[in-house]
């Protein structure tokens, strides 16, 4: 087996234990709405349940609408991370990283989705209560950081392919 799949399977593997044994605990031990302070004015755990995709998107449309469509994409994103993997090279560690990341996360929520028709969130951050940012979790944290990565590696490419040209040109 090629070295990019063991990393695939160790850390998507890794962040998938993660973010299920968190949402376990948040599950059995809060209330639906049960928020704990952690760092006041800040940042508190509080259990929610997400029907809809990032930010709630889609959390309104039609039920039947909303569960072929959540059960279908992330098999189908996984299908098309497999592809993008085979392609890449065993040595671009940060771009294994990055699809790694990306798989474990959507494993994660596919996780909630085939349990609950919902994706647990609970990490709620907060300026006084007045200003805040829709609860996410582990998972959500991992795809994010994830794309942002491959992000970052594009514009870096796009970036070092422009200096070569440029040096091409000026010789």
């Amino acid at each position: 087996m090629k070295n990019k799949y063991i990393w695939l399977v160790l850390i998507s593997g890794f962040l998938v234990a993660m973010d299920q044994l968190v949402k376990v605990y948040v599950h059995t031990h809060f209330h639906l709405g049960e928020s704990v302070i952690v760092i006041p004015n800040f940042f508190n755990l509080t259990y929610v349940r997400n029907f809809g995709a990032a930010f709630g998107f889609l959390a309104e449309s039609h039920p039947s609408f909303r569960e072929i469509f959540f059960l279908s994409m992330p098999p189908i994103a996984l299908v098309i991370i497999l592809g993008i993997l085979r392609g890449v090279k065993d040595t671009d560690t940060k771009q294994i990283i990055a699809l790694s990341s990306i798989f474990g996360g959507a494993i994660g929520n596919y996780i909630d989705r085939v349990r609950f028709r919902y994706v647990i969130d609970f990490l709620d951050f907060h300026l006084y209560n007045r200003w805040s940012w829709p609860a996410f979790n582990i998972a959500d944290m991992a795809i994010v950081g994830g794309v942002g990565l491959l992000l970052l590696l594009m514009f870096l490419e796009n970036k070092k392919k422009d200096n070569t040209e440029k040096e091409e040109g000026a010789t």
